[in-house]
């Protein structure tokens, strides 16, 4: 477990960034957090850098976006709308067996579908009088993520 402050959400993004560096294709990321803690800006920095120009947006309402104009694909998904169920038409496992990786918002409302390795990230509103100061907590399971969390680059 990786323990992580950041002051604004440019830290936040750029987090996103390095941690870009160390992924490959099949990865997946939960982000769980309240809404407007971060996730969505984290996978901002995330697109940016494996290349996607496009603009990134939380797909809470379409639930699923891909971008493909990257060196590896992004599937970004927003769960929240199935919070009552219904994760069994969206097809998890294609996306979590693909040649992309897959970026999980509200990852609680699909727990029974995840597969047995992820990097699990946590968003928290720190209790000060700064806004946008965050703490970003990174739970590995597998050896992979592991090997990421311990090498520093975040």
């Amino acid at each position: 477990m990786l323990k992580v402050n950041v002051k604004n959400a440019d830290e936040t993004k750029n987090i996103g960034f390095k941690l870009s560096k160390s992924l490959q294709p099949g990865d997946v990321l939960l982000l769980d957090g309240d809404l407007g803690a971060g996730k969505t800006t984290f996978t901002k920095g995330l697109a940016e850098g494996l290349g996607i120009t496009r603009n990134i947006k939380s797909p809470t309402f379409t639930i699923i976006k891909e971008y493909s104009d990257g060196k590896i694909p992004l599937y970004h998904m927003d769960i929240y709308r199935l919070e009552d169920g219904g994760s069994d038409e969206l097809g998890l496992d294609e996306y979590f067996n693909s040649d992309g990786i897959t970026v999980v918002e509200w990852s609680k409302f699909v727990e029974s579908n995840l597969p047995t390795e992820y990097l699990k990230i946590q968003f928290i509103r720190n209790d000060d009088n700064n806004f946008d100061s965050r703490e970003i907590i990174f739970d590995a399971k597998g050896s992979h993520f592991n090997q990421i969390l311990k090498s520093g680059e975040l």
